[in-house]
């Protein structure tokens, strides 16, 4: 539980440091909380751009940090915990994107989900999120399109995007994949009037189940939006703060899997963490070496581009 003492020094912190807390949806509640902005991948690095403080201290895994870095390079940038990864960002292997350029040659994009390090990205022509990935692609003059790293949502792009051949990497990520199918399959039998509100990060046979499939901001959209009671959500359980407050006093419920879909990365971001980073200056992220920020954020700043169109 948060105390006031601890508020009341955050706070505070936040304004000598010139700072500005920004987290992820799947950071434990506490978290969230002391945050001054609350959001999925996509809208975090687009806030992030337009931000006047001089620091900004992101609450979530470290290609959230480093991708604000990149588009803010002159501003301060911090995480609670450094060590806070995302393992599905490095299972990228580079030869995997030469080959395909060998193959497709100048029909070929490399489209590259946000959650990927600094270096995959800059081997990419456009990054994505959950949230713009088919409308990015379907944007996309080359035919062929190679989706990296996570297989499910190139899967699940591929699907909504017939237009395009969209390769597939083998990545993925562990907690939306151990999503079982099984354990949905009982919800569904327990709360048979409940939407299945699901992120395209799941594996197929999940995602075969849900009713609706998006990004976590969507999820927390098509919940408050809806006229159901009951809800069965699929993805990460850090999102489930978010949904009850936006859906306060609506008596909506919120199912998730039995075996609770927790990040350990994401979980690592504690309010005393966060409290310390901005009492001590820690954490700090700094750029990678200039031919590959600059490649990188080409591909960020034209995400950002197709996505405001």
């Amino acid at each position: 539980m948060l105390t006031d003492e601890l508020r009341a020094e955050v706070a505070r912190l936040k304004i000598e440091r010139d700072a500005v807390v920004l987290a992820h949806y799947y950071v434990p509640p506490e978290v969230q909380e002391l945050a001054d902005h609350v959001g999925d991948s996509f809208a975090l690095a687009r806030l992030a751009t337009t931000l006047p403080n001089r620091t900004l201290v992101f609450a979530g895994v470290r290609f959230m940090a480093e991708s604000a870095k990149l588009l803010s390079p002159d501003k301060t940038v911090r995480m609670p915990d450094p060590a806070a990864d995302c393992p599905m960002a490095h299972m990228v292997l580079r030869e995997t994107v030469a080959a395909a350029r060998e193959r497709y040659g100048d029909d070929l994009a490399v489209a590259c989900y946000v959650n990927s390090t600094a270096e995959v990205k800059s081997w990419s022509d456009v990054c994505v999120t959950s949230s713009n990935a088919v409308k990015i692609v379907r944007a996309l003059g080359e035919k062929n399109v190679l989706f990296v790293p996570d297989r499910h949502l190139g899967r699940f792009v591929a699907s909504q995007v017939p237009e395009k051949n969209v390769i597939l990497n083998d990545g993925f990520c562990p907690i939306h994949q151990d999503i079982s199918a099984a354990e949905v399959a009982a919800l569904k039998a327990a709360h048979p009037d409940a939407p299945v509100l699901a992120h395209p990060e799941c594996g197929p046979q999940a995602l075969a189940l849900a009713d609706f499939a998006g990004s976590t901001s969507q999820i927390i959209d098509a919940a408050e939006a809806g006229k159901a009671c009951d809800y069965i959500i699929l993805t990460v359980d850090g999102v489930r703060g978010e949904l009850e407050r936006r859906c306060a006093g609506t008596g909506k419920r919120f199912h998730f899997p039995a075996t609770r879909p927790v990040c350990p990365d994401m979980a690592r971001i504690s309010a005393e963490r966060l409290v310390a980073c901005l009492r001590e200056g820690t954490g700090e992220v700094g750029l990678p070496p200039a031919e590959v920020a600059d490649a990188a954020r080409r591909a960020l700043s034209r995400m950002l581009e197709l996505g405001a169109r």
